[in-house]
């Protein structure tokens, strides 16, 4: 949901505005076959720093005046650990496209939010985004520790990789994924500026094992809570569910917030701390400022599907609004806020008549077969597929396609060849005391001025999240 439009707008505040870096190539490429309206996507391209390459994903993906809208999107190259160029060059291009829109016109800060989980994609999209000059990268799902060191050769044009965590692997395996940023394009670049990495975290032990070494030490953290949108880290200790079937979290959840100030890096609070008081709150306990996501999801700059947007808008004033921290939905294994809303992947009967099926896989998870070769399995696929892959049909059930489910959200939902369209998923955190003291339909800039309003929190700093 949060674009370069919504980025770009929280930044031009003089906050931060954060892009989500997560499947871009996808984006990127459905805009492209919808004719690229307004033309911006053309406009970043054009200056990419290697025309040739902008121009190859153009010839594939660009249709003049957009494709009929009864096609499918042509499909992108999926993740893999085998090199892929026409893959990695969508994919650094993608990235660059939106932090570059993102950063037209003003001089604000932008961020980019990636999920380490999804380990695959990171070094092309991270590249991609520092070639336009990106000046954060957040990066939660995960243990972001090699993340500091890709950055420092990154900047330098240098080949980069990281690890890739492959399941059923041998202990002394050693899987990785990279890019080599003269091979790709042909030409060494001038140095870029290292952009600074924000570790997104659920606990101060966490935060304490990042910062052990330079090596692996981010320039700072967001803290976030369980209730904050989308994926959130799963209870310590043994699972337990409520009577509605959320996991519950105890005290080992809550992050101490005084061993973070110990280790001498900023940080920003996130979940429930997107309101006039929870700013102020933040301020008081040694934090930075905030990181603010389902405020920013439902504004008018939201990439969130517009029809979409009003009808939670609609619901949450009438107090009719849930959302669900499901256990299952999400095919990464992490628990996923759901929002509750008719037609879309959060009606039981909507869920079941989709047809199962993993054609993105963006979360699917690598693994060793029994012939020592990598494949990849997803949750979220055909049962008796998942089953043939060596896990327990257990894993399947209440698992929603993200993939898909997002894309839709935005208004780039698949439509298949029988003429089925791929249905909306509806992430927000759920906090909604933000929805108080806002218009009812209201800008990115009502929200910052909001949370600034009380004037304790006038030297804060608020970020988007993504």
């Amino acid at each position: 949901m949060s674009g370069w439009r919504l980025a770009r707008a929280v930044a031009r505040t003089g906050q931060l505005g954060v892009v989500s870096g997560t499947a871009l190539d996808l984006v990127l490429s459905r805009r492209l076959q919808r004719g690229d309206p307004g033309g911006h996507l053309r406009r970043a391209l054009a200056h990419f720093p290697v025309p040739e390459v902008a121009e190859r994903v153009l010839a594939r993906f660009f249709v003049p005046g957009g494709a009929d809208p009864g096609l499918p999107y042509r499909p992108v190259p999926r993740l893999g650990l085998r090199p892929h160029r026409a893959r990695d060059e969508l994919t650094v291009v993608a990235n660059f496209a939106e932090v570059f829109l993102a950063k037209e016109g003003h001089d604000g800060p932008i961020g980019i939010n990636y999920l380490e989980k999804i380990q695959l994609a990171t070094p092309a999209s991270v590249y991609g985004a520092m070639l336009a000059g990106v000046d954060y990268v957040l990066m939660g799902a995960g243990i972001p520790s090699e993340i500091p060191r890709l950055l420092d050769a990154l900047a330098a044009h240098r080949p980069a990789e990281i690890s890739v965590t492959v399941a059923e692997s041998a202990a002394d395996d050693r899987h990785t994924v990279g890019v080599d940023p003269a091979a790709l394009l042909g030409r060494v670049l001038g140095p870029l500026r290292r952009p600074r990495l924000l570790a997104i975290v659920s606990s101060h032990v966490l935060a304490a094992y990042l910062t052990r070494s330079a090596e692996t030490r981010p320039d700072g953290f967001v803290l976030e809570t369980p209730v904050a949108g989308g994926h959130s880290a799963p209870p310590r200790g043994k699972p337990q569910l409520d009577a509605a079937g959320e996991p519950v979290y105890g005290p080992r959840d809550r992050i101490d917030t005084g061993k973070i100030a110990a280790l001498g890096l900023p940080f920003w609070l996130a979940g429930g701390y997107g309101t006039p008081e929870g700013l102020v709150q933040a301020v008081e306990i040694g934090a930075a400022g905030v990181q603010v996501g389902s405020a920013f999801a439902l504004c008018r700059e939201s990439g969130l599907d517009a029809t979409l947007r009003r009808r939670l808008l609609g619901r949450a004033a009438e107090g009719t609004l849930e959302v669900r921290n499901d256990p299952r939905a999400s095919p990464a294994g992490f628990p996923f806020k759901i929002a509750d809303l008719p037609g879309t992947m959060s009606d039981p009967a909507v869920y079941a008549e989709r047809p199962r099926l993993c054609d993105l896989g963006h979360l699917r998870t690598p693994y060793r077969k029994e012939d020592g070769a990598v494949g990849y399995r997803c949750p979220a696929e055909p049962v008796g597929v998942h089953v043939r892959k060596g896990r327990p049909e257990e894993d399947t059930v209440g698992r929603r396609c993200l993939c898909n489910g997002l894309l839709a959200a935005i208004g780039l939902g698949q439509r298949r060849p029988d003429g089925y369209q791929e249905p909306p998923l509806l992430t927000l955190g759920q906090d909604l005391g933000f929805l108080e003291g806002l218009p009812d339909d209201y800008s990115a800039a009502d929200v910052v001025g909001h949370l600034l309003s009380l004037s304790a929190a006038g030297r804060a700093r608020v970020a988007t999240a993504s």
